[in-house]
C-alpha cells in the first residue's frame, strides 16, 4: 500500500496480535481503515488500539467505509472480522466485559449487512471508488503506482465511446457530489483529531504526525499536511497515486461539483418540482419526442452559443468568457465536443444550458408583482411536457389572477415565418390564446413591455440550441427535452420518455397523469390504451385504476378530472356503461354518457358513487360562494372573510335539491358525503351544520363532520406507524 504519514493507530500490534489468534490476520486495507476511521472518530486507545463501540461500528459500517474504502470480495468480507478481533482484542486487555462485549458483537452482526450492501450500491461510488474498480477488473495492482498511474494514462487515450461507463442510472453529478462530501467528512475527522492531539493527546499519545506549525505560515501548513494525510488515506483504501493523478494531470477524469454547471440547475429545477408537487418521485409528463443519439452531436454543433465558446470566438464579451469558463469549452470539455459520447454531449449541452440560465437575472413584473428566472421558465416548460407555451399567456398569467384552466396548457400556435424581433400578438389574437371574450388595446398596451421582457429572456436561452422562439411561441427544442431530462434525473426528479410511461401498468398510469395537464394526460392514457391495442380489457383495467385512485384518497383529485382526461383519450361509451355499476366512479361514468347525448337511468349506480359525485359539486359549490365573499368584501373594504362569516349562496340549494332525491332524505345524504369524501366533505358540513334551517340535517352534518375528521386523523396515524 502506499505509504502514509505514521498515524497512531496501534495498526502493526493489532495485525501481529490477530495473527497469533485462531483467524490469522485480516487483509491489511480494511483493518487499516477500520482502526484509522475509529481513532479518527475519537475512540479510545488505552488499550493500544482504538476500541470500537457499537455507535461507531453502525457509524463506520453504515456511513463512512462504503464511501471510503473500495474493498475486494476478500477484504469487504473481512471488514466485519476485523471489527469483532477489534473487541475480542480490547476484551483481552482487560477492558471490555462480557457484557459489553456481546453488545459490541450484536452490533457487528446487525449492520455487517447493510455494509455489503452500501459498499455495492453505484449510488456510493466516488472518483476514487470508481476507478479503483475499474483499474482491479482490468487486472491492475492497486498497490503499485506506476501501474495505477498507466492504466489511469490508457484510460484518458481510449476512444470515450470505448470507455467502460459509470453504472446505469448513476451520473457524474452524482459521483462529482459524493466525492466531494466523502473528503469533506475525512477533513473534517483529521481536523478535529489534529484538535484533539493539541487539547489532550492521552496515554496513548498523539495520533496524528505532528505538523510543521513552525513555518511561517503556520496556517497553511497545518491545511497542506491534512491534505497530504488524506490523500495518501484515500489512495490507502483505494488505489495507490489516485488522488495526485485525479487533482492533476487527469483532472478531467474526476470533475468536482464546481465543473459540472447542470448540477446546480438541478438543484433549482428540484425546488421548483417540490415546490408545485412537493414529491420528487411524482414524475413530470413526458416530453413530445427526444432525438436520436446519432443526431445529438449535430444538433449541438449547429447551436450559437455552443459553437462559439467551441470556437473561443469571445472577442470582448466577458460575459461569453464566464460561460465557456464555467463550461471548459474551449478547455477539459473540447474533447467532449469533438469525440464525446450521445450521453456526454447531452450532459455538456445541460451545462452550456445551466451557466447560461444562472448569468441571467430574473424577469419581475410591474411593481414586482411577479418574478420568475431562468430555471422557473424551463421547469415550466417541463411541467408541460415540452409543449410550446405563448410569451403573452406567461405574461399575462403571472400579471392577473390566472386564465381559464383550459388555456393552460393549450399548445400555442407555432408559426414559421414568423419576425426574429417579438412582437406582441394583436388584440384579437390575445383573446384566442386567453379563453376571454375580448382584449382591450389598454389591456394589449399594458402586456408589451413584460412580455419584451420575457421574450429577450427566452431568447438568450434559444442560443444554447435548447429553447426555441417563433413569433409568440416558444418551447424546448429536442436537444433541450434530452438535456432538461438529463438535468432532472441529477436533481432525482421523475421524467420519464413516452416509451416509459406507456410501459406502466394502468395504475401508475392514472397515478401520474393525475398531476399532469389534462390534454397532456389524455394524451399518455391514449398512447397506454394504443400500446394495448385499444382493446375493452385495456379500457376496463383504466378506468379500475381510476377507481382505485379515487377511492384511496378522493381529496387527491375530483372525478370529474379523471373523466375529462378519459373523454379526450377516446374513451368509448361501452367502457363507461360497464362502469356505472362501481360503487366509487359510477356515477362520473353516467355524467359523462349524459353529456353525450345518451339516456342513462341512474338505477345502476351505486348510491356511494352517487355521493362521490355530489361531494364533488357541492365543493365547487362552496368554493363559489367563498369567492364571492372574497370579492364582496374587496369591494366593501372589508378583510378577508372567514367561512363562516356570510350564509352560503349555493351550498344550501344544491344540498337541498339533492336530498330531495335522497333515500332517507338531508340526514342520510349528510352522513353519506362524510363516508365518500373524509377530507373535503368537512368544509361543506360546517356550512349545513351552521346555516340549514332544519335541525335534523344540522345535526347530521355536525355528527358526520366529527366522524369525518376522525376518520382522517385514525388515517394519518396508521400511516404515521
Amino acid at each position: 500500500m502506499t505509504p502514509t504519514p505514521a498515524l497512531n493507530t496501534g495498526l502493526d500490534d493489532f495485525l501481529d496480535w490477530a495473527a497469533r489468534e485462531p483467524g490469522g490476520a485480516p487483509p491489511a486495507r480494511p483493518a487499516d481503515a477500520v482502526l484509522t476511521l475509529l481513532a479518527l472518530h475519537g475512540a479510545d486507545r488505552r488499550a493500544g488500539v482504538p476500541e470500537p463501540t457499537p455507535r461507531l461500528v453502525a457509524r463506520l459500517l453504515r456511513e463512512d467505509l462504503p464511501g471510503l474504502l473500495w474493498a475486494s470480495e476478500e477484504e469487504a468480507d473481512a471488514v466485519p472480522g476485523v471489527l469483532r478481533s477489534l473487541a475480542e482484542c480490547v476484551r483481552q486487555s482487560g477492558r471490555l466485559n462480557a457484557k459489553r462485549h456481546g453488545r459490541l458483537l450484536a452490533a457487528v452482526d446487525e449492520a455487517a449487512p447493510e455494509f455489503r450492501r452500501a459498499a455495492a450500491d453505484p449510488e456510493r461510488l466516488t472518483w476514487h471508488r470508481w476507478y479503483a474498480s475499474r483499474l482491479r477488473a482490468d487486472g491492475t495492482d492497486p498497490d503499485d503506482p506506476g501501474a495505477v498511474r498507466a492504466w489511469l494514462d490508457a484510460r484518458a487515450g481510449t476512444p470515450r465511446a470505448r470507455r467502460t461507463p459509470l453504472p446505469e442510472g448513476v451520473h457524474r453529478a452524482d459521483v462529482a457530489d459524493r466525492t466531494f462530501a466523502v473528503r469533506a467528512l475525512l477533513a473534517e475527522l483529521l481536523l478535529a483529531a489534529f484538535a484533539r492531539d493539541a487539547r489532550d493527546p492521552g496515554p496513548a499519545g498523539p495520533l496524528l504526525p505532528s505538523p510543521p506549525l513552525d513555518a511561517d505560515r503556520p496556517d497553511d501548513a497545518l491545511g497542506d499536511a491534512l491534505e497530504r494525510t488524506a490523500d495518501a488515506l484515500t489512495d490507502r483504501w483505494t488505489a495507490a497515486g489516485l488522488s495526485a493523478a485525479l487533482a492533476g494531470a487527469h483532472a478531467d477524469l474526476a470533475p468536482g461539483p464546481g465543473a459540472l454547471p447542470h448540477a446546480g440547475l438541478a438543484d433549482r429545477l428540484l425546488d421548483e418540482h417540490l415546490d408545485y408537487v412537493g414529491d420528487s418521485s411524482v414524475p413530470l409528463p413526458p416530453p413530445p419526442a427526444l432525438p436520436e443519439p446519432g443526431t445529438v452531436r449535430d444538433l449541438l454543433h449547429a447551436a450559437p452559443l455552443p459553437a462559439a465558446l467551441a470556437a473561443g470566438a469571445f472577442g470582448d464579451d466577458e460575459e461569453l468568457r464566464e460561460v465557456s469558463e464555467r463550461c471548459g469549452l474551449p478547455g477539459p470539455a473540447t474533447a467532449v465536443w469533438n469525440d464525446g459520447t450521445p450521453q456526454e454531449l447531452t450532459e455538456l449541452a445541460a451545462d452550456v444550458l445551466a451557466a447560461q440560465a444562472e448569468r441571467m437575472p430574473p424577469v419581475t413584473g410591474p411593481g414586482e408583482a411577479y418574478s420568475f428566472d431562468a430555471a422557473h421558465l424551463l421547469y415550466s416548460l417541463c411541467e408541460r411536457g415540452g409543449t410550446p407555451d405563448s410569451i403573452a399567456r406567461k405574461t399575462a398569467d403571472a400579471r392577473s389572477d390566472g386564465l381559464p384552466p383550459e388555456q393552460e396548457d393549450a399548445p400555442a400556435p407555432v408559426s414559421g415565418g414568423a419576425p426574429a424581433a417579438y412582437e406582441l400578438p394583436s388584440a384579437g389574437e390575445l383573446a384566442r390564446l386567453f379563453g376571454v371574450s375580448a382584449v382591450t388595446d389598454a389591456e394589449r398596451a399594458e402586456l408589451d413591455l413584460p412580455a419584451q421582457g420575457l421574450a429577450a429572456l427566452v431568447d438568450r436561452l434559444a442560443a444554447t440550441g435548447c429553447v426555441f422562439r417563433a413569433g409568440d411561441a416558444y418551447g424546448l427544442t429536442p436537444l433541450g427535452a434530452a438535456a432538461l431530462r438529463h438535468v432532472l434525473a441529477v436533481g432525482r426528479v421523475a421524467a420519464p420518455d413516452r416509451d416509459t410511461v406507456a410501459s406502466w401498468d394502468a395504475a401508475g398510469t392514472v397515478t401520474a397523469a393525475r398531476h399532469w395537464p389534462t390534454r397532456i394526460a389524455a394524451a399518455a392514457l391514449a398512447a397506454w390504451i394504443a400500446r394495448r391495442g385499444g382493446t375493452d380489457e385495456a379500457w376496463g383495467e383504466l378506468l379500475a385504476a381510476v377507481s382505485a385512485a379515487k377511492a384511496s384518497d378522493p381529496s387527491l383529485a375530483r372525478a370529474r378530472d379523471y373523466f375529462a382526461r378519459l373523454e379526450l383519450a377516446g374513451v368509448p361509451a361501452a367502457a363507461l356503461r360497464a362502469a356505472l355499476t362501481d360503487p366509487v366512479t359510477g356515477a362520473a361514468a353516467r355524467r359523462a354518457l349524459l353529456a353525450r347525448g345518451e339516456q342513462v337511468p341512474e338505477d345502476p349506480v351505486p348510491l356511494t358513487a352517487r355521493a362521490v359525485t355530489l361531494v364533488e359539486e357541492l365543493d365547487q359549490c362552496w368554493i363559489d360562494d367563498m369567492l364571492g365573499q372574497v370579492r364582496r368584501a374587496a369591494e366593501e373594504g372589508a378583510g378577508m372573510p372567514a367561512p363562516g362569516d356570510d350564509p352560503p349562496d349555493t351550498v344550501l340549494p344544491a344540498f337541498d335539491a339533492a336530498a330531495s332525491e335522497w333515500p332517507g332524505g338531508g340526514a342520510a345524504l349528510a352522513a353519506a358525503l362524510g363516508r365518500a369524501d373524509p377530507v373535503t366533505a368537512p368544509r361543506i358540513l360546517t356550512a349545513l351544520h351552521g346555516r340549514h334551517p332544519d335541525r335534523r340535517v344540522a345535526d347530521a352534518a355536525a355528527h358526520a363532520e366529527r366522524t369525518a375528521r376522525r376518520t382522517v386523523r385514525d388515517r394519518y396515524h396508521r400511516q404515521a406507524r
